[in-house]
């Protein structure tokens, strides 16, 4: 019994180093949950047979190159898709809003796809806003922390 409380504690302490920088976005994606947070930019000389360059806010950049670095990277992810049964958003919303700690992973490979997967398909990182899933997995993970540990000052 002893050890099942120093082995979460464990898994929490870690699970709390990799999620705290990125909980301070939680207001960010709290605010912009349903819009668009990129723009097309066309040259002064475009034509319209140029391609348009998309161009995103530079918070949601920032959050996309602090979550690469994190340790919530799972570049495995789309076999949380397949075993989970996880086909759209709803899907998504729903799996999220059921997790609990032992459900950590389901996070990861969620959060996973949307920020790795928006590297060469960068509508993901537009998608992940604007249906709210990376306001979900974020504020999920920190209930999660603070139901097990302390409540957390993110700022």
């Amino acid at each position: 019994m002893e050890n099942d409380m120093e082995y979460r504690q464990k898994l929490l302490q870690e699970y709390k180093q990799a999620a705290a920088p990125l909980l301070r976005y939680i207001p960010w994606f709290e605010k912009n949950a349903g819009q668009n947070p990129g723009t097309f930019y066309r040259g002064p000389e475009s034509t319209e047979h140029s391609m348009s360059i998309p161009v995103y806010d530079s918070t949601l950049m920032s959050f996309v190159r602090e979550a690469e670095g994190s340790a919530l990277m799972d570049r495995n992810y789309s076999y949380v898709y397949t075993r989970n049964h996880i086909q759209n958003h709803e899907d998504e919303r729903k799996i999220i809003a059921a997790a609990e700690l032992r459900d950590w992973g389901i996070l990861r490979g969620i959060l996973s796809k949307y920020v790795l997967g928006g590297r060469t398909k960068s509508v993901l990182w537009s998608q992940a806003v604007q249906e709210n899933i990376f306001y979900l997995v974020l504020k999920r993970m920190q209930e999660i922390i603070e139901y097990w540990d302390k409540p957390m000052d993110i700022r």
